[in-house]
């Protein structure tokens, strides 16, 4: 979903998806999909898991030709899994960008831009359902996340979000000093489906050498400061923030998606996975 922009994001999902392919026991493989610039989706019944990824943008459709067939792969999907007869379920994890188009396209709430762009990491405190939550139930209150977006989920619509069974995980940190609503950072839309308007998928040594090049310093220091750029860099370096995330959040979703799949294929535990990329 990148749409051709240079991004930390598809290294960081290559590397997670590699590694869990790379575990004893999984066996499958990956595919990448360019949504954005060439329109591609894939087949839902040749794959078993799906992770789409964030992006550059608005996520409030504009009427380019990619976005009606990603909605309808989004309803295809959720009407497979609703099917009875369908025992092994499709499992998709949505991230910021996706995320966001998720939201709307459900009519979770209000996807509009943000006042100032969010860019940082940032701790990610957890609802009542979100501390209750498999996924997040091995990182620590609050973890910490890579954020950076110009827009956002807000106005939760309950009776929608109700409707669907899904539940709010984790919202926006509290700022005293901001009077403005708090955004809508996860959600658990279904069993088989979750998102986050964070980046799960960031790690800390790819970030931190990216972030050390004079370029990329300077870009981040000239748009937001270098108290900013000073914060990034030593949270880049603590083993307790994003490095924990990076290892529990995605990996957590694979394990348990796969695991649901393995029941119905008990010779071997199997994984076909696919990243949407741009």
């Amino acid at each position: 979903m990148y749409n051709g922009h240079a991004n930390e994001g598809m290294r960081c999902i290559k590397t997670i998806a590699g590694n869990f392919l790379a575990q004893e026991g999984v066996v499958g493989e990956y595919d990448v999909f360019d949504v954005r610039q060439k329109n591609e989706l894939p087949d839902l019944m040749q794959y078993d898991i799906f992770i789409s990824s964030g992006g550059p943008g608005n996520p409030v459709p504009q009427g380019e030709v990619w976005e009606k067939p990603f909605f309808r792969f989004l309803d295809q999907l959720w009407d497979y899994n609703r099917q009875p007869h369908h025992p092994q379920k499709k499992h998709l994890f949505l991230i910021c960008h996706s995320f966001q188009m998720a939201a709307y396209h459900w009519k979770f709430g209000t996807v509009c831009k943000r006042r100032t762009t969010s860019f940082g990491i940032f701790p990610m405190p957890r609802t009542r359902s979100g501390h209750r939550d498999v996924i997040f139930e091995q990182l620590p209150e609050p973890f910490y996340a890579v954020d950076s977006r110009d827009y956002q989920l807000v106005q939760p619509d309950f009776t929608a979000i109700n409707r669907m069974g899904a539940e709010v995980l984790c919202i926006e940190k509290e700022r005293l000093h901001v009077p403005l609503e708090r955004a809508i950072m996860a959600i658990r839309f279904s069993r088989e489906i979750f998102g986050t308007q964070f980046h799960p998928e960031a790690d800390d040594e790819g970030m931190l050498r990216y972030f050390l090049k004079s370029e990329k310093r300077d870009v981040v220091i000239k748009n937001h400061g270098q108290e900013k750029y000073d914060d990034m860099v030593n949270s880049l370096q603590d083993p307790d923030k994003i490095a924990l995330t990076e290892s529990v959040v995605i990996p957590t979703f694979l394990r348990l998606a796969a695991q649901q799949l393995s029941a119905f294929s008990p010779q071997i535990l199997r994984s076909d996975s696919f990243v949407v990329q741009e």
